[in-house]
């Protein structure tokens, strides 16, 4: 199994989540080895809060994120991937120190940015920057990354109802990602918003 892709950070994640997501079993040695070069991308240029940062190739072509959705802008890609590379990171979970000193300075980076953004009034509790980039947000704290999980998860779906457009989608967020996040959340308010989507998931 190959999780690792040297000239990608978004294909290197996307393995990853698939892995995880199908329940394959991953090697020891291929997990340690795709944790160790994730870790190695903590806080180099380009990285979004001292985060992992994409490759170059990454800025060049573009992603999409792991339902398919077009990211379209180089800061949400940074944003987005290292949100989810954190989270692939505490998922792999390999306790080698350096991955864990990697994560810790990741996770002081992108917490210093949302308590600056909402000590500002730029952003409401558990939403952050814009819908795509809340959603990643959401999929790490629902593994048990960052801190107040519960509380900014709460919040967040909050918002996420008030973008209701009545056809069992929302406004402005993706739908197929706002999707894969909800089911991950253990929280009344996501499997009510996921009951509301149902009809359109048919």
């Amino acid at each position: 199994m190959k999780l690792l892709h040297p000239s990608s950070l978004a294909a290197t994640i996307d393995a990853v989540n698939e892995a995880l997501f199908v329940g394959k079993q991953i090697p020891p040695a291929e997990r340690a080895r795709t944790a160790a070069w994730i870790a190695g991308r903590q806080g180099k240029r380009g990285s979004y809060a001292n985060m992992f940062a994409p490759t170059p190739r990454d800025f060049a072509g573009g992603i999409r994120v792991f339902t398919g959705e077009a990211v379209r802008s180089n800061a949400a890609t940074a944003h987005i991937l290292g949100e989810e590379a954190s989270r692939a990171l505490i998922l792999l979970g390999v306790g080698k120190a350096e991955v864990r000193t990697a994560l810790s300075h990741a996770t002081a980076g992108m917490l210093a940015r949302l308590r600056e953004s909402e000590s500002a009034g730029m952003s409401s509790r558990g939403f952050y920057c814009c819908a795509m980039c809340s959603c990643a947000l959401w999929r790490h704290l629902g593994v048990g990354g960052l801190s107040g999980a519960e509380a900014r998860l709460r919040g967040g779906v909050k918002i996420l109802r008030t973008h209701r457009s009545g056809e069992g989608r929302w406004r402005r967020f993706p739908f197929y990602y706002t999707l894969l996040s909800l089911t991950e959340l253990d929280l009344l308010a996501a499997r009510r918003e996921l009951r509301y989507a149902a009809p359109a998931c048919e």
